[in-house]
């Protein structure tokens, strides 16, 4: 993990699942993770609805320039990438496996944008197939940031996040999974309800 959004958050519930594969979803305190919460989402699994977002922070709306919430998780992505990306979310929920993927958006006619996507699954009532929380942070705050959405994102990585080997795509390098980067913006105080 190359961003303080995803180090953050997947330490956060890495603490919360105590030794479980997950923790229960009553178990995430938004306020404990205040600083980061304008990053994250939280996904409803149901594949039908293309996994929608149940809840999505505001900096993650902003990459996208609009409202998420109800919106399939899927159609975040190019459609060539969509089979995968449903593949990981699956194995999220059927192994009570975390994983980060890479992704790279580019608006048409401007510069590319490296963005970081942890995928963390919880508990409802026993049930891995509920709900998953996630994070999405930026290598950068682009200058199109709030002016043009991000458009659907390519895949340039996936990596369980409990082994050490990634899964790069074609064209992606390993010193660029290792590249030190910044945040989206400056952390603010936004709570919504997991």
């Amino acid at each position: 993990m190359r961003h303080a959004v995803s180090r953050e958050l997947y330490e956060y519930w890495n603490a919360l699942r105590a030794g479980r594969g997950a923790p229960e979803r009553n178990d995430v305190e938004p306020g404990a993770i205040r600083g980061i919460l304008a990053d994250t989402f939280v996904l409803d699994l149901d594949s039908g609805s293309g996994f929608p977002l149940r809840i999505s922070g505001s900096r993650v709306n902003a990459l996208f320039l609009q409202e998420l919430r109800g919106l399939s998780f899927l159609k975040l992505w190019r459609e060539s990438d969509r089979p995968e990306i449903r593949s990981v979310l699956d194995d999220v929920a059927d192994r009570s496996r975390p994983y980060l993927l890479g992704a790279e958006a580019r608006p048409p006619g401007l510069g590319l944008l490296d963005v970081e996507v942890t995928l963390l699954p919880l508990r409802h009532h026993g049930s891995l197939h509920s709900r998953m929380l996630g994070s999405l942070a930026a290598n950068a705050a682009p200058q199109w940031l709030g002016l043009v959405g991000a458009g659907p994102a390519s895949l340039t990585l996936r990596q369980p996040l409990d082994r050490a080997a990634a899964e790069p795509r074609q064209g992606f390098t390993a010193q660029s999974a290792t590249a030190p980067r910044g945040r989206l913006l400056a952390a603010s105080p936004e709570s919504p309800a997991i």
